[in-house]
């Protein structure tokens, strides 16, 4: 796991108040939502809300390629990687 992952990671734990696991308890390529880490799409909300605060990025809610950016955390990570202002 790279350190953005890391630190994406610790964002999407923090934002959820995911209190019973860690970062190293993700797998950057298993998906964020459904049978992966199991979050809906309130969650996503939550996370697009997360990223705009940590990293700066916005996010259009309607966009298509959303559905990809979340997808796991090494595609949230390269999108933060991608887009970042901080």
């Amino acid at each position: 796991m790279s350190e953005l992952e890391r630190d994406v990671a610790h964002m999407i734990i923090d934002a959820l108040e995911l209190e019973d696991i860690s970062a190293d308890d993700i797998d950057p390529q298993a998906p964020l939502f459904g049978d992966g880490l199991g979050l809906d799409s309130i969650d996503a909300l939550e996370l697009g809300l997360a990223l705009q605060k940590r990293y700066g990025i916005r996010l259009d809610s309607d966009a298509e390629e959303n559905r990809d950016h979340f997808a796991s955390l090494r595609k949230l990570s390269a999108l933060v990687a991608e887009r970042r202002t901080d």
